[in-house]
């Protein structure tokens, strides 16, 4: 299950709307067991893992055990033409599902533990649980929650500090944290950020590893009244990398229009009381377009109107390098200080001189 939790890794960011899954199948009959194959939910979302796994298997999947990270399908989508992974799984004449997370998708939803009862093959589910639900976060909270799932990630001094009100961007981290973030821009459907960070550092909010450009996950600009500038490198680039700016229904229609002939799409949702973009309804419209896991990158303001309305699934906190004299901003504002009881620390790592802190939505 190890492996197929971290072949299933491997896709997030490419298979939305539906979940990254890892399948892998295991000849338990001989002394020592043997893995017979492997599968992934490719880019897009189709095929399915457990189809990968089976096709590379042939004849070797029967009697074998089948490790598959999330829920088999059940039933197929209005759009989809052949055969569930379920019905593939018992064709197949697998001898023995594991599964890691229940699919609570109306798709799964526990259809398939009474028809491989039926069939005569045992199926468990529960089998690394935290570890499957952590890859499944942004799939099974978009199903349950009508929204994706919200990562923050906030990178703060020694003295716990974001930046400087009035000097330059301070840069808190080294190259390694840097290339350890722009992993997890990898791994995400869409980095967001609000138009502050825009107009302050002008950022590319893409991918820049060798190798995984391509992998550059849709950028969400939360500007409540389309402040956004035309000459900024996110609108210039926004017909290479999609680019969405989640605005109010009040903003100027002027300002969309400009940014609409750059290639940008607007998208406008109702204002809060203080006249900005409605957090809940802002992610609630990303949900509908298939968005399972947000990256937000858009410093303490824009974590903190998050933690306002208790929309934090997953905090990674990166403390850097001594700010002191410097730095004038908390990383952490009062909202998210309320907040903080609502998750848990549940790993750590030292990332050359930086240490990241990992937390999460229990």
């Amino acid at each position: 299950m190890r492996l197929a939790i971290a072949l299933g890794s491997r896709h997030l960011g490419l298979t939305w709307p539906n979940p990254s899954v890892g399948a892998v199948l295991v000849d338990e009959s001989g002394e020592a067991p043997v893995i017979v194959a492997q599968g992934i939910t490719q880019a897009g979302g189709r095929p399915h893992a457990e189809r990968m796994a089976l096709e590379a298997a042939g004849e070797r999947a029967r009697g074998a055990t089948l490790y598959v990270t999330l829920e088999p399908c059940a039933t197929r989508s209005s759009r989809d033409h052949g055969p569930s992974c379920t019905d593939l799984i018992v064709a197949a004449g697998i001898g023995r599902l594991v599964v890691s997370v229940a699919d609570p998708s109306p798709h799964a939803a526990g259809q398939g533990p009474e028809r491989f009862s039926h069939a005569g093959i045992p199926m468990t589910i529960g089998c690394l649980a935290e570890e499957g639900a952590r890859l499944h976060r942004g799939h099974v909270t978009r199903v349950a929650k009508g929204r994706p799932a919200v990562t923050v990630k906030l990178a703060r001094s020694t003295e716990g500090f974001a930046g400087s009100r009035h000097g330059p961007r301070l840069i808190l981290t080294g190259e390694i944290a840097q290339a350890k973030v722009h992993l997890m821009r990898a791994h995400a459907d869409a980095i967001m950020v609000g138009v502050g960070t825009v107009l302050a550092d002008d950022p590319l909010l893409n991918v820049r590893l060798a190798g995984l450009e391509s992998r550059s996950p849709v950028r969400v600009i939360v500007d409540s009244h389309l402040r956004t500038p035309i000459t900024s490198r996110v609108a210039a680039g926004a017909r290479e990398i999609p680019t969405w700016i989640l605005t109010t229904v009040e903003a100027p229609v002027d300002a969309e229009r400009v940014l609409t002939a750059q290639g940008v799409e607007v998208l406008r949702v109702s204002s809060d009381e203080a006249g900005r973009v409605c957090p809940p309804e802002a992610l609630g419209l990303l949900g509908a377009r298939g968005v399972t896991q947000v990256f937000c990158e858009g410093g303490p303001d824009l974590a903190d109107a998050l933690a306002r309305v208790d929309l934090i699934d997953d905090l990674v906190l990166i403390t850097g390098r001594s700010a002191r004299g410097e730095g004038d901003v908390p990383a952490l504002g009062l909202s998210l200080q309320d907040r903080m009881d609502n998750l848990s620390l549940w790993a750590e790592e030292q990332i050359g001189p930086d240490l990241f802190m990992f937390w999460e939505r229990p």
